[in-house]
C-alpha cells in the first residue's frame, strides 16, 4: 500500500502555528546572532539589518525561515530562503549567505534544527520514503513548501523549551517524530541516501568529512577515493552532483573560510593564516582569498569588521 504522509488542509490553522513558532523564536533570539537552546540540536537565529554575503558552512540540518530572508549560494546555484518553505541540507556544504530582508521592527529570524545521521538510519525501516534512482546523487541542498505535519513536530518541541522535565522525556518521541516527517515527505529520499552506507552519496558524505578533518592537508584524489571505496572519475562525478564543486575547490573554501576566521579574530597575520590551513605560498592564499571574498584578506578583514559582521 502506498504511504501517504499527514497533511493538514487548514490553512489558517497553518498561519496560527507559524506565528506562534515565529513568537517564540523571537523570544529565545532577542539579540543578533545564533542562539543556542536547551535542546542540543536547536538553535535559533536572529539579524535586524540587511548583511554582506558571508561563507560559512551548512551541516546536515532542516531549516526554517520565519520572518526576512536570505540567499544562500551553493556554487552557481541561488536559492531564496523565505518564511512558507524549509530548508533541508544533508551533507557539509560550503555556502556564501546573505540576509536580504531584515530590521529592527521586522527581524530575520529562523530556527535550524542539526541531524544525528544515526538516527536517522534507525528510522529508515519503518519509514520508507519515496523512491529514488539508485545511482543518482543528489544536491546536498534543496527547498520545499513547510506543510503542517512538519512544522506541528517542531512547534511542540520548541515549546517544551521552557519545561525541562518534559523535555527530556518527551523530546526525544517528538525529535523521532520529526525525522519520521522528513523522510516521509518531499525531501525523504535525499535525505535517506545520505543515511544509507551502501549509497553513493553516503560515500560522498565519508569524502567531506574526511576533507573537514583534513583540509589542511595535500589533497590526493587517489587516496580520497580509496578511502572511500570509489574511483576518482566517480568521487568527482557524485562529489560536484551533491556538491556542487569539485573535492579541491570544496578544499579550497573550507581553508579560506579558516583563514577568514582565523584573521577576524585577531589570532595571526596573513602569512600564519595561511600556512596554518595549508598554503606553501603566502601570495598564492592572497590571490585565491581576494577572488573567493572580492578583496584581499587585510582589506576584506577590516570591511567585515568595520560593517559589524562576523562569519559565523
Amino acid at each position: 500500500m502506498e504511504h501517504k504522509p499527514f497533511r493538514d488542509g487548514d490553512p489558517s490553522r497553518l498561519t496560527r502555528r507559524r506565528e506562534e513558532l515565529t513568537a517564540l523564536i523571537e523570544r529565545l533570539a532577542p539579540t543578533e546572532g545564533s542562539h543556542s537552546t536547551a535542546w542540543g540540536a536547536l538553535s535559533c537565529f536572529r539579524a535586524d539589518s540587511p548583511s554582506v554575503p558571508i561563507c560559512t558552512l551548512y551541516e546536515p540540518g532542516l531549516g526554517v525561515m520565519l520572518k526576512g530572508a536570505k540567499q544562500i549560494l551553493l556554487g552557481p546555484e541561488a536559492f531564496l530562503y523565505e518564511p512558507g518553505s524549509y530548508l533541508l541540507t544533508s551533507v557539509d556544504v560550503p555556502v556564501s549567505a546573505q540576509v536580504l530582508r531584515a530590521s529592527r521592527a521586522e527581524p530575520c529570524l529562523c530556527l535550524t534544527y542539526r541531524f544525528d545521521l544515526q538516527r536517522i538510519h534507525e528510522l529508515l525501516p519503518d519509514a520508507l520514503p519515496p523512491p529514488a534512482a539508485a545511482s543518482a546523487s543528489v544536491r546536498g541542498i534543496a527547498m520545499s513548501p513547510l506543510e503542517g505535519d512538519l512544522l506541528d513536530p517542531l512547534l511542540r518541541l520548541v515549546r517544551l523549551l521552557d519545561a525541562p522535565r518534559d523535555l527530556a522525556v518527551l523530546g526525544p518521541l517528538i525529535e523521532r517524530e520529526l525525522i519520521y516527517r522528513l523522510l516521509t515527505g518531499e525531501q525523504g529520499a535525499r535525505l535517506a541516501q545520505i543515511a544509507t552506507s551502501s549509497s553513493q552519496s553516503h560515500q560522498i558524505a565519508r569524502a567531506v568529512e574526511w576533507l573537514r578533518r583534513h583540509y589542511n592537508e595535500p589533497l590526493r584524489i587517489e587516496e580520497l577515493a580509496g578511502r572511500v571505496n570509489m574511483g576518482p572519475s566517480s568521487l568527482h562525478h557524485h562529489f560536484r552532483a551533491i556538491t556542487a564543486m569539485s573535492p579541491l575547490q570544496y578544499q579550497k573554501q573550507l581553508r579560506l573560510q579558516e583563514a577568514r576566521r582565523l584573521l577576524l579574530g585577531g589570532e595571526c597575520d596573513v602569512a600564519t593564516a595561511a600556512h596554518r590551513v595549508g598554503y606553501e605560498s603566502p601570495s598564492q592564499f592572497s590571490r585565491e582569498y581576494s577572488r573567493q571574498f572580492g578583496a584581499p584578506p587585510l582589506r576584506d578583514v577590516s570591511r567585515l569588521r568595520l560593517a559589524g559582521d562576523a562569519v559565523a
